[in-house]
């Protein structure tokens, strides 16, 4: 082999072993976390689609205890995540997110307190109804004064408590009194439901015009009866993310929950009826 030809053997031999180095230079570059398409995939698939952090629920004052078992769920489901809720007056916590209250989630007891919501411009989107609730007469155990009706209720020797004309269950109250034409007046208007049942749990009151999902998380404190007239106010319950949300992801998360069978199971064993 003359020295020409085993000269230019090596220069191939070379010139093939910088570019092997290049090639594993070039596929270093692509995969370092610092740098190329590649690395910005998978950091994005690493970092999507799981809720973290703390949500904020505002609810209606209905929605406490089968809200509460829900909030238990999601963050069994999704370790790392804190549901915070602020239970109360539809009409109240409307007043909140529009006064900019923190929030991420807003579950209304009616369509027009939620509008309330809307019509400002803090929700997100279109709201969507998740469930409906019916009215009851709660009165003390063993129902003592033989109540059986609305008509009862306009006796002057009941003590007869309503939530306030501004929540949705007054504003139900009020829809089932003017259907069955009669005029009650209260002995106290309460700010929300669970006010008004507590006057009947407590015995500072006989009876009261609240939610049948109520009722039934009372237990043995309070008995429940049934009025024709309910089914001519039922409430429909809409459900919104909200436009300022801290954390929008969890938040959709959480009304995903509230949507899903699960969630409809929990809420229908409160009774609640589906929308």
């Amino acid at each position: 082999m003359t020295r020409s030809v085993r000269r230019t053997r090596r220069m191939l031999q070379v010139t093939g072993a910088g570019a092997a180095a290049l090639l594993a230079l070039s596929a270093c570059s692509s995969s370092d976390p610092d740098s190329g398409t590649e690395s910005d995939a998978s950091s994005s698939a690493g970092g999507s689609g799981k809720p973290s952090g703390t949500v904020n629920v505002f609810a209606a004052a209905s929605l406490t205890e089968s809200f509460t078992r829900l909030g238990g769920e999601f963050e069994k489901q999704h370790p790392g995540t804190k549901v915070v809720f602020n239970f109360g007056g539809s009409d109240s916590l409307a007043a909140g997110i529009t006064s900019g209250a923190p929030a991420d989630v807003f579950a209304s007891a009616s369509p027009r307190t939620m509008k309330v919501v809307t019509d400002a411009g803090d929700a997100a989107g279109t709201p969507a109804t998740f469930v409906r609730n019916r009215l009851e007469i709660a009165t003390l155990p063993g129902n003592p004064d033989e109540i059986a009706s609305l008509k009862d209720l306009t006796g002057d020797d009941l003590k007869v408590v309503l939530c306030d004309r501004t929540a949705p269950c007054g504003a139900a109250a009020e829809k089932a009194l003017s259907a069955a034409d009669l005029k009650l007046t209260p002995v106290s208007y309460e700010e929300d439901v669970k006010s008004a049942l507590n006057k009947v749990a407590l015995k500072e009151a006989d009876a009261a015009v609240v939610y049948r999902t109520d009722v039934l998380a009372a237990g043995d404190k309070v008995e429940g009866v049934d009025f024709p007239e309910a089914a001519l106010a039922v409430n429909d319950y809409p459900i919104a993310l909200l436009k300022d949300a801290p954390n929008a992801g969890a938040g959709k998360a959480f009304i995903a929950l509230v949507q899903s069978a699960e969630g409809q199971k929990a809420l229908t064993e409160a009774g609640f009826t589906a929308p």
